[in-house]
């Protein structure tokens, strides 16, 4: 499983991306306006530098609802850098885009997934990525990781090539029950992916061996 963090702080990326995992970054219109990044320019920027920052796959979110306003903002946002992965909402229009995406060479990240069957709607429309928010969907007194289990096995059984991303997590077992439920990549805050190094038997273990080793001294 690939490991991608979302957020658009330079700071978070430079230090998941020093600790030798970070396959790559999705952002959100949310995510940028929290780092007082406005305007078109300014935006386009920000993604520039965190392409420069990271070698991997970096989501660029439409902020259009309209077929043709997506393509033309897609196209702006795929023009940025060869690793950019247009992000397009589960619409109606979202879908034609992802279709007019795919048919042109623009890799996209469908977003804000929340059944199986958008899901299988995104996967015939090409996209490369598909975003379940298991978070959301488990605030709503539904099993955000039985949706990915169900995703997964649908996808391999009709051999469709898009790649679960399982969205808005928001602590370390949701990332291993992803692992456990089949997705590709999950996208995590930074707090959640240092929250998998943390154990209480593995402190009790160190502190041990650092006092046993006072000993040799």
């Amino acid at each position: 499983m690939k490991f991608f963090i979302d957020t658009a702080n330079l700071a978070q990326i430079k230090e998941a991306n020093e600790l030798g995992i970070l396959d790559g970054v999705t952002t959100n219109p949310s995510l940028m306006a929290k780092e007082g990044i406005k305007g078109e320019e300014a935006v386009m920027n920000h993604y520039k530098t965190i392409c420069e920052l990271v070698d991997g796959d970096i989501s660029a979110e439409v902020v259009s609802t309209e077929f043709n306003a997506m393509v033309e903002e897609g196209k702006k946002l795929a023009a940025i850098h060869p690793n950019i992965v247009v992000k397009v909402p589960m619409i109606k229009d979202g879908i034609k885009a992802i279709k007019w995406f795919s048919d042109n060479g623009i890799r996209t990240n469908c977003t804000l997934v929340f059944s199986a069957g958008q899901a299988i709607l995104a996967a015939k429309a090409g996209a490369t990525y598909l975003s379940p928010f298991i978070g959301r969907i488990d605030d709503s007194n539904w099993d955000g990781i039985e949706l990915i289990s169900q995703i997964s096995h649908i996808y391999s059984v009709q051999g469709y090539k898009t790649e679960i991303l399982a969205a808005s997590i928001r602590n370390a077992l949701h990332i291993v029950r992803c692992a456990e439920a089949g997705a590709d990549v999950c996208t995590c805050p930074l707090d959640s992916i240092l929250g998998l190094l943390k154990h209480p038997l593995t402190d009790i273990g160190l502190a041990k061996f650092l006092e046993d080793a006072k000993k040799f001294a």
